[in-house]
C-alpha cells in the first residue's frame, strides 16, 4: 500500500470516528423500559458500574445491586442506617456506601461481603473514588466538611479525616490531578479544596444560579456542570477560574448531573431530564425528556448510551408535603438515545 492510499484511509478513519461521535452526541433520547423492582426503603444517588453492568441503589438501610440490562436483584447488602450513596474502586475489588448516620461501610464488589464499617462524621452524603490520590471523598452537610478515607486501609482499623469546607457540601468531583469541587448549597459557593495540601483554595460563586446540589466534571476541557434549584438553572463553570461560561433553565427538584464526553445531564425531582451541549461555541438545551416524577437522580453508561434514575410511584402529597412513594413500587427508569 503506498503512503498515499495509506494516508486517504487514516483520513476517512478520522472523518468516521468524528461523524459517530457526532451522532451520538446528537441523537434523541427517550425512556426505553423501566425496572419494576419493589423492595423497602427510599432512593438517593445510583452508580453504576459499566463494566460489570452492574447498579448499586442506597435504600436507606440496605444498599441493592441490581443487573442493568435485566433489572434483576444479585445481592442486597446489608447494616446501614440511612444511606447516601456508593463510590467503586475496581482496582481494588471494594465499594464504599456512605451512612449519614455517621459512616462509611466498605465492602467487596465480588462477593459484595462487608468488609467493615469505618466511623465518619454526621450526615455523610454524596461520595466518590479519587484514583489519581486513592482516596474516598464525602461531603458531610451537617459537620461542614470534606470526608477523606484512604481507600486501600483495612476497614476493620482505617479512620476518616477530614477538611473544614467553610459551608454544607452536597455533591463533589474531582478533577484526576489533586483537587476536588465540592457544591456548597448554604453558600451558593463551589469549594475548590487542594487535596494534597489538604485545604480549601477558593471559593466560587455559582451565580446566576443558587442552592447548588449536582455536580460532574468534564476533566479534559476543565469545565464543572452545577445543578442548581433555587434559581433552577444548570451552570456550566471553568475549573481553571471558576468563570461561569453559562446558565441554562432547568427543572424543579434537581439532585444529580453528569457529563458524558458530548453532552450534559441534569435529572430533576419533577420528571425532566434535560440535556445540553455546545454547538458553534454555545450551550444550549438539546433537549428535555419526560422521565417520571421522583427522578431525580441518575447514573449514565456513556459506552452503551443509557441513563439509569431511580423513582416509585407516589402518593398524592398533602399541602405543604413532598409526595410519598407507594410501598413496594420502587423503580429504576432506563433512557436509551435513538
Amino acid at each position: 500500500m503506498s503512503i498515499r492510499n495509506a494516508f486517504a484511509l487514516l483520513l476517512i478513519a478520522v472523518v468516521a470516528f468524528t461523524l459517530c461521535g457526532r451522532a451520538l452526541a446528537q441523537g434523541e433520547w427517550a425512556v426505553a423500559k423501566s425496572f419494576h423492582v419493589g423492595g423497602e426503603g427510599g432512593y438517593d444517588y445510583i452508580t453504576e458500574d459499566a463494566q460489570n453492568k452492574r447498579l448499586y441503589v442506597p435504600r436507606s438501610t440496605h444498599t441493592m445491586v441490581i443487573d442493568a440490562e435485566s433489572g434483576k436483584t444479585i445481592a442486597d447488602i446489608p447494616g446501614q442506617q440511612h444511606n447516601h450513596g456508593v463510590a467503586l474502586a475496581p482496582e481494588l475489588g471494594r465499594g464504599f456506601i456512605s451512612d449519614g448516620a455517621g459512616s462509611i461501610v466498605v465492602f467487596d464488589l465480588k462477593t459484595n461481603a462487608v468488609r467493615g464499617t469505618v466511623t465518619s462524621k454526621d450526615d455523610t452524603d454524596g461520595i466518590i473514588y479519587d484514583k489519581s490520590t486513592g482516596l474516598i471523598l464525602s461531603g458531610a452537610g451537617d459537620a461542614g466538611v470534606l470526608v477523606t478515607l484512604k481507600a486501600d486501609a483495612d476497614p476493620k482499623s482505617a479512620s476518616i479525616d477530614s477538611i473544614d469546607l467553610g459551608g454544607k457540601p452536597e455533591f463533589l468531583a474531582a478533577d484526576g490531578a489533586g483537587k476536588a469541587y465540592v457544591n456548597l448549597e448554604d453558600k451558593d459557593q463551589v469549594a475548590v479544596v487542594d487535596l494534597k495540601a489538604r485545604k480549601v483554595l477558593a471559593h466560587w460563586p455559582v451565580a446566576p444560579g443558587g442552592s447548588p446540589v449536582g455536580l460532574s466534571i468534564d476533566t479534559q476541557k476543565h469545565r464543572l456542570f452545577i445543578g442548581c434549584r433555587k434559581p433552577q438553572k444548570l451552570v456550566v463553570m471553568s475549573t481553571e477560574d471558576g468563570k461561569v461560561l453559562a446558565d441554562l433553565p432547568i427543572g424543579a427538584g434537581v439532585d444529580a448531573t453528569r457529563w458524558d464526553g458530548h453532552q450534559a445531564f441534569a435529572s430533576c425531582r419533577e420528571g425532566t431530564l434535560t440535556v445540553i451541549a455546545e454547538k458553534d461555541g454555545r450551550w444550549t438545551v438539546m433537549q428535555t425528556v419526560t422521565t417520571a416524577v421522583g427522578a431525580r437522580t441518575m447514573d449514565i453508561d456513556a459506552s452503551s448510551r443509557k441513563i439509569y434514575l431511580p423513582t416509585a410511584e407516589f402518593e398524592e402529597a398533602k399541602a405543604g408535603e413532598r409526595p410519598k412513594a407507594k410501598p413496594g413500587t420502587f423503580m429504576i427508569v432506563v433512557l436509551a438515545q435513538r
